[in-house]
């Protein structure tokens, strides 16, 4: 299992305490019953952590007709709403929310030229609420096509989720499917797309990350 560089330090980190707290655990724990219960729970905080930074191979689902899911996860919202940032009109919004067992790779739903990527600093609630998607510590990204088609996707840090990654800078020139950034620990990604599009995927649906078409361009 291939592991993201983003997820080295952590896991030399925890593997040292986990170790340590391991260790402690066999020394002065003499019941039985609470020493498995501890190293188990010791095991399953360094497991998490290899799973939490995985990298998958995929078959990247390359179309300009198509912007494809940016995160894997389940889709929490599908409407129409208003976009002041940037955009200053009505666009579809696709959110998807990641829980702590989902890849946390962040990837481009569309091709071309990154014409707009902002950071802004802000609050770690959970996720899954729709007011995470302006209030919570959060960046902006608007990527323009060549056909001049314009698709906004924010990365969205959640209530265990304490920092957010982009590799998105402004004027960069990007694939669809390569990656776009991280997001550390549980989180959400929303789309916006102006413009008359067709939504491929309905709120509950599970969603491939670079794979799985969210909308189709008219």
């Amino acid at each position: 299992m291939a592991i993201h560089p983003e997820g080295i330090p952590f896991i030399i980190i925890n593997s040292v305490v986990w170790i340590a707290v391991a260790a402690l655990v066999l020394r002065f724990c003499r019941h039985l019953v609470p020493k498995v219960i501890l190293l188990l729970a010791c095991a399953f905080m360094l497991v998490m952590m290899f799973v939490f930074f995985r990298t998958p191979q995929r078959e990247i689902t390359n179309d300009a007709g198509l912007v494809v899911a940016p995160a894997d996860g389940k889709v929490v919202e599908v409407d129409k709403v208003y976009v002041d940032e940037y955009f200053g009109c009505e666009c579809t919004r696709i959110s998807i929310f990641l829980n702590l067992f989902n890849v946390h790779i962040t990837w481009f739903p569309t091709g071309g030229e990154v014409v707009y990527s902002k950071y802004y600093p802000g609050a770690h609630t959970f996720a899954f609420l729709p007011k995470s998607s302006e209030k919570n510590e959060h960046t902006t990204i608007v990527v323009r096509d060549d056909a001049g088609r314009e698709v906004m996707f924010r990365q969205i840090a959640g209530i265990v989720a304490r920092r957010v990654v982009s590799y998105a800078e402004q004027g960069a020139l990007c694939t669809q499917g390569s990656e776009a950034g991280f997001i550390k620990f549980g989180s959400r990604l929303t789309v916006l797309i102006p413009g008359d599009v067709e939504p491929l995927v309905e709120v509950g649906d599970k969603v491939t990350g670079s794979v799985t078409p969210l909308v189709r361009f008219k």
